[in-house]
């Protein structure tokens, strides 16, 4: 039951922030009660009016005051009794590249087993920056005297700006906004948004595990089957990180339902979602929703594609398998994605002696991890493109 079931949440966490906006032309003051983050306060920002997202899945069995989630939800989500299971990993981060030109969306997921260095705290699994930072504030506030839900509040801004610090880290690039959704956000958000069209390359039986019993091919899912999409991982060639390619076609999905179903012009739908980001989302304070309306429903028109960064290997580490990476090259992979080079004049032997010369191809991207939304990678793509197959 330790499998990470909100893996989906960051995803819908998109979907929030982007009802959001919708939500806004219609009230400009709706978005005001979500809740915000100083996390990004005096942070680095982008340059030339390129934005970076940083989308946050957070694995606890808590809400945003930090109270335990009733049994009763639990059990229906099938995600395990105890609050403890799953601490305050962040096992899905995702980072959504928009550039100022607004010619399309890149997204890049970062497995949540990466070894790396946490700024203060040494090599860890990158997933285990915010449990660590959190903690580590909050012992302090409670020997401070500090109260909760204070203590849970500024114990998890925290944990935010540790997390986000090891990602523009690694990386190599700065965060402009982040959103964070908690473990029972999926579920309320999943219930809000209604079914989501998904596709299985081949039917699977994993009833021991995480319960996933799908027939091959496309179908619908919410709720508690929506959790078992995305929590398996035994039975699959790539374990996590087909997982992880399972949360990538669970957002696109969610986008896909956007551009169909012309959500942003359903108030219902719009209020229902906002409603959900209140209670179980978080947002950094200089967002402006209003004005990322457009950007959102460039996401929600199909233009993002999306990437899993590279890994080196498997290998033990303090009894811990993790994912050992090239930092030089996740960063080379980062920025080619990012920013591809511009197309340059290159003379041809024909036209050298005119003057005349052509426009040679850009260094190409690298090639999307599995699954690539815009151009199929995996090679099979269903309901007119829409629609991704994956294991």
């Amino acid at each position: 039951m330790r499998g990470w079931p909100s893996k989906i949440a960051v995803g819908l966490s998109l979907a929030v922030v982007v009802a959001s906006a919708g939500m806004a032309v219609f009230n400009k003051t709706a978005t005001s009660a979500i809740p915000r983050s100083k996390a990004l306060q005096g942070a680095v920002t982008s340059k030339h009016g390129d934005t970076n997202i940083l989308l946050l899945g957070l694995d606890s069995r808590r809400d945003n005051n930090g109270a335990d989630l009733p049994r009763a939800l639990l059990d229906l989500m099938h995600v395990g009794s105890s609050s403890s299971i799953g601490g305050y990993n962040t096992n899905t981060m995702i980072v959504i590249h928009i550039p100022a030109n607004g010619t399309g969306a890149t997204a890049i997921s970062i497995p949540r087993d990466d070894y790396v260095n946490v700024p203060g705290l040494g090599m860890k699994k990158i997933k285990e920056a915010y449990g660590y930072a959190k903690y580590a504030e909050d012992s302090r506030l409670y020997k401070l005297g500090v109260k909760e839900p204070d203590r849970e509040r500024l114990s998890r801004e925290a944990g935010r700006k540790a997390t986000i610090a090891t990602i523009t880290a690694l990386l190599g690039i700065p965060i402009d906004h982040f959103a964070e959704v908690n473990l029972v956000g999926f579920y309320d958000i999943a219930k809000a948004l209604g079914g989501i069209q998904v596709c299985l390359n081949h039917a699977v039986n994993d009833s021991q595990y995480s319960g996933a019993v799908f027939p091959a091919g496309v179908q619908t899912i919410s709720g508690v089957d929506a959790l078992k999409f995305v929590r398996q991982r035994h039975g699959l060639p790539n374990g996590d990180l087909d997982r992880t390619h399972r949360q990538q076609a669970f957002i696109t999905g969610v986008i896909t339902k956007f551009r169909s179903q012309g959500i942003f012009g359903d108030l219902g739908k719009l209020q229902s979602l906002l409603t959900v980001a209140k209670k179980d989302v978080v947002i950094d304070s200089g967002w402006d929703v209003l004005g990322f309306l457009p950007q959102a429903k460039a996401l929600t028109g199909g233009h993002i594609v999306f990437h899993t960064l590279p890994i080196e290997g498997y290998v033990m580490r303090n009894l811990q398998s993790v994912n050992l990476i090239d930092v030089a090259k996740v960063r080379k992979f980062t920025h080619d994605l990012f920013f591809p080079a511009p197309k340059i004049a290159k003379p041809t032997a024909s036209s050298s002696a005119s003057g005349a010369t052509t426009t040679a191809k850009a260094t190409p991207k690298p090639k999307p991890t599995k699954i690539n939304y815009a151009n199929q990678a995996n090679g099979k793509a269903v309901n007119g493109g829409t629609i991704p197959c994956v294991n």
